[in-house]
Formats: structure tokens, sequence, C-alpha cells
């Protein structure tokens, strides 16, 4: 079997390595062993936390839209609810902006769903 000479693909993937670690303390930056456990690492976290970014940001709407319902008389899922029967699909995303932003327009459509939920009982 031939000899494989990885030299240049193991310089990129070093210098790679390297970049990534500029800006970590000390021999992390400068060691190889450290430098690649702590991007390694690094890169874990970041995986990781692109996911809870999305859980968290959910779970943020969520509460802000939960305090605008409460402005109106209502809890969140009673509101949400409302807002399905009445046929009015907005995104909690807008909806936690307008709560907070806007909270003329948030009681427009807190009054729909208050007046869906009261024709469907």
């Amino acid at each position: 079997m031939p000899r494989v000479k990885s030299n240049v693909a193991r310089h990129k993937r070093k210098k790679q390595v390297m970049k990534a670690a500029r800006g970590a303390f000390g021999g992390r930056s400068k060691l190889w062993k450290a430098a690649k456990e702590t991007v390694e690492r690094g890169w874990v976290y970041a995986y990781r936390d692109r996911k809870n970014k999305k859980r968290e940001f959910r779970k943020l709407w969520i509460i802000r839209i939960n305090a605008g319902a409460h402005q109106n008389d209502m809890n969140y899922n009673a509101f949400m609810n409302g807002l399905r029967i009445a046929g009015i699909e907005v995104d909690r995303k807008i909806l936690s902006d307008l709560a907070i932003r806007d909270p003329a327009a948030f009681t427009v459509l807190a009054e729909a769903a208050k007046k869906a939920l009261s024709k469907a009982a």
C-alpha cells in the first residue's frame, strides 16, 4: 500500500483550528492540543446553542403574549385558542412584538379572540 503524505491537508486543518482559537486565553490560542480542545468544545456548544436559541426565543414570545393577554383579561391558552377559532393566523413572534410595541393592535386581536370564544361556547 502506498504511503500517503497528508501535509497539505493537515496544515490546512491546523491553520483553520488555530484561526478559530484566536480569541482564547493564553496557551489555548497558541498551543496545538489546547487550541484544538478549546475549538472543538466551542463548536459543540455552538451547535447545541443554535437549537437552544430557538427554544429560548419561543419561550420569551409566549411570556410576552401571556402578559399582553392578561392585560386584556385573558390567559395565553384562551387567547391563542380564540385566535385559532377566529381564523387569525399570526405567529408568536409577531404577536409578541405587538404586545410590546403596539398594545392597541394587540387589544383588537384580544377582542376578536374573545368574540370567537363566546360564539364557540
